[in-house]
Order: structure tokens, then sequence, then C-alpha cells
């Protein structure tokens, strides 16, 4: 489980795309808290390490998470952001977090709002049912409040932190962002699916 709050941007030092996935690897100063097989979010994105030095690790990223992500899009040189799992006596600062990418969001709009920055971004129909105004998203694996909601987008505020800590800094109109949905609108969406349409008696 992770919470969306970002303990280091990597670096994607290299890429090696095959026919059965990619095989990834991120400079971070998290390498001597990493132990192979240990889970990591890697923009928001559950992943195994397969390998680990000090300054670094290795993943490998299936055909799947290729198509549901943006890792596929990531040029060498592109700042990651990073979170290792959450500890079972850890502080829960963010908001629970599986790793599991709902889809994908492409920023329409970037503008200064005072020390903030707002960021909107597109959504499908598909995720959008998952978003409330004032509710909880995860972008690009940066746990972050809705600050605004549209018909085809969310929006979100970042302040000076989070602007510093995460690649959320780097993006500009027409960038895709992984996007994580609130787990507990989609449990309770599937729990409530057998009563759908039924009236009571």
């Amino acid at each position: 489980m992770f919470t969306g709050l970002i303990q280091d941007l990597g670096e994607l030092k290299g890429m090696g795309v095959m026919g059965g996935g990619a095989h990834v690897s991120i400079a971070t100063s998290l390498g001597p808290q990493i132990n192979e097989g240990d889970s990591v979010a890697v923009n928001g994105v559950c992943l195994t390490a397969t390998s680990v030095g000090p300054e670094w690790f290795d993943v490998d990223v299936m055909n799947q998470t290729l198509q549901v992500s943006n890792l596929s899009g990531l040029r060498v040189g592109r700042r990651i952001n990073l979170e290792l799992a959450m500890k079972a006596d850890g502080r829960f600062g963010g908001h629970i977090l599986q790793g599991h990418v709902d889809g994908i969001g492409e920023v329409s709009a970037v503008r200064e709002d005072g020390f903030a920055r707002r960021l909107r971004v597109e959504l499908s129909p598909g995720l959008l049912r998952y978003v409330v105004d004032k509710g909880s998203i995860a972008l690009n694996g940066v746990s972050l409040t809705v600050a605004d909601l549209g018909d085809s987008w969310a929006e979100v505020s970042l302040i000076p932190e989070t602007l510093e800590r995460t690649n959320l800094a780097d993006l500009a109109p027409g960038d895709r962002l992984n996007v994580e949905c609130d787990v507990v609108a989609k449990y309770v969406e599937r729990l409530m699916s057998p009563f759908a349409g039924k009236e009571q008696s």
C-alpha cells in the first residue's frame, strides 16, 4: 500500500523495450532502502525491484502496465516520482493508494494562482465517475485534493512544496498523467451494483 507522499524524485537512466515488455533502470537516493523484490511506486505504478544498487534500481514492466500507464512514453533523463511501500507502523499522511493505475489523464491547462499552480486534467467518463469535488485523487502517484470539477476535467492546486518535491512541476498542456481514483468509491460502486435500479418496497 502507498499513501501518495513522494519520497524522492528519481531519474530515468535507461529503458529497454522488448516483445514481452520493458526493462527500466532508475537512479535514486532511495537505493539503500530498497531490496530486491520490494514494491516501489514509480509515477504511481506499483512495480517490483528486480536489481538494486546504492544509487539505482531496476524494474520489469509488462505490456499490460505499459498500455494503461504513461511509462511507455518516458524518455531518458525524465524525473520520476518514487514512493516506497508503506510500513505497517508508518505514519499515514496521504490517502490509500494501491499503485494500480485506473487510466491516463491529459493536462489541458496550467496557470499560476498566487503561490500555487492550478493544473487542469482531462479525464475519461470512466475515470470521472469516481472523482468528487474536494475528494482525493492521485496524479503520477501524488496524493492530491480535487479543487474543482467539470464535465470532462478535474483541477488540482499545487502548493510550492508539491512543486519542489514532485515531477508535477514539469508538466505542460498535452502531457499525460497516471491517474488512480479513490479506491473507496470503486468498492462502493461494486457493492451497490446488485441494487442499482431496484426500488425499495
